[in-house]
């Protein structure tokens, strides 16, 4: 909704909870009630007739449910709505085919996470520079991590405010998002070059103007050394459990301590992704990507007992590398950065041999591309030369020039051809 050139915008923040061992206990049993409610309104709604399920009949079960099981009664009144609004809301997407039907939550499994509605019921405060506090619904005043200005105090209005929040667990504990309406000017349109990006497992992203974006290893030489010792840990005392036999709190301490290692590298992951596609952002008017087909790409060479694959182990490892990479999250996060910085995001189709293509003569010729980083064009008239990844975001950018670009319609991509886009240094 737009006021002039003011647009007011749902956006998030999340931060870190510093919860006592009794609001941690809290915390969890608040989790487990909003699962265990979410169960029962699904079995309720599998048993009763269509007629009866509204949302009228649904309420008054859940409020029945409260006053006869005391384990409900630690959820807020407020959480407990939000649960059943969520559900009615998950069979409305699967009615209009965006998911797959609501289903049982098991303990194991999911997430565990507790939805405060309101956001006049956080009271949010800041202590100094670092810290903050919110009041959580039956839990009390918390201490949350202050890492980005939110609108409390003088700066909250009708237009920037806190609607609410929801509690999420993970491996590194509890955590707060925040969700923000703010009221913000419309971005101008930006003036910056055109440039594409090409995706890769050696050099992450290389971009049509010759500038690389890498980063190393996730976890340092001690934590990977932790990391493979607790892997190893894990295996041992996995061997001498008998089938059927309950996992010792040995063994989930062992997980515990492998899966807050992953956590703490994909935190660094997301936080490089989050710089480089800013910095991406900032810089540049239009960013043409490739659209990529990942699920395809990262399928198993495993084959079949009549034709079994070749390279299985190798092509395994190729998975894990592009799998790591994320880049369809990179995809998500510059597509909502460039609308942001007033820029456009544009998908084109990802033809083959596109690291193989001279992108200064067009030709393709065998041996062109000598080595992973390495391109030497074998053309009679050409010999153009230069980085591989540099030659395929170059080709890139010139599927976007040429007119092809990808838009969506009635859930599949198709291929459009627009005017001819002149170069930024011919504008």
């Amino acid at each position: 909704m737009s006021q002039g050139t003011l647009v007011k915008r749902q956006v998030g923040h999340r931060a870190r909870l510093a919860l006592s061992p009794a609001g941690v206990r809290s915390a969890d049993d608040q989790a487990h009630a909003a699962r265990t409610l979410w169960n029962l309104l699904h079995a309720w709604w599998r048993m009763m007739p269509k007629e009866k399920r509204t949302l009228g009949h649904a309420d008054a079960a859940i409020r029945q449910a409260r006053q006869d099981i005391d384990f409900l009664a630690v959820l807020p009144a407020q959480a407990a709505q939000a649960v059943l609004k969520t559900y009615f809301r998950a069979w409305q997407n699967c009615w209009e085919g965006h998911a797959d039907a609501p289903n049982f939550k098991s303990r194991l499994r999911t997430v565990m996470s507790v939805d405060v509605p309101q956001g006049r019921d956080l009271n949010i405060t800041r202590v100094h520079r670092r810290w903050g506090m919110v009041n959580l619904p039956k839990v009390g005043r918390v201490r949350f991590r202050w890492t980005k200005d939110l609108p409390v105090g003088k700066h909250a209005g009708a237009e920037n405010r806190i609607t609410g929040a929801r509690l999420v667990k993970d491996v590194l504990g509890w955590h707060i998002a925040f969700r923000v309406q703010t009221l913000q000017a419309e971005p101008a349109p930006h003036r910056g070059p055109d440039v594409g990006i090409d995706v890769g497992v050696t050099v992450p992203l290389a971009l049509s103007h010759g500038e690389t974006y890498e980063h190393g290893a996730w976890l340092t030489g001690k934590e990977k050394a932790r990391l493979l010792h607790w892997e190893q840990r894990a295996a041992q005392r996995k061997q001498h459990r008998r089938p059927g036999e309950r996992t010792s709190r040995r063994l989930h301490r062992t997980y515990d301590r492998i899966a807050g290692l992953r956590a703490k590298a994909k935190r660094r992951a997301l936080d490089w992704q989050h710089q480089t596609t800013t910095a991406i952002a900032r810089t540049y008017g239009t960013v043409v990507v490739e659209a990529l087909t990942i699920t395809n790409m990262v399928t198993s060479a495993r084959g079949t007992l009549e034709a079994p694959g070749k390279n299985v182990a190798q092509k395994a490892g190729l998975n894990r590398s592009i799998s790591g990479e994320a880049w369809g999250r990179t995809v998500t996060l510059l597509t909502y950065k460039t609308a942001r910085h007033g820029g456009t995001l544009v998908k084109v189709p990802a033809p083959p041999h596109t690291s193989r293509r001279c992108s200064a003569c067009g030709f393709t010729t065998p041996g062109s591309r000598q080595s992973q980083a390495v391109f030497v064009c074998k053309n009679e008239g050409c010999g153009w030369e230069g980085n591989a990844d540099h030659n395929a975001a170059r080709n890139v950018l010139h599927l976007y020039r040429m007119g092809l670009a990808l838009v969506p319609a009635a859930g599949r991509a198709v291929v459009r051809r627009a005017k001819r886009v002149k170069p930024a240094a011919a504008r």
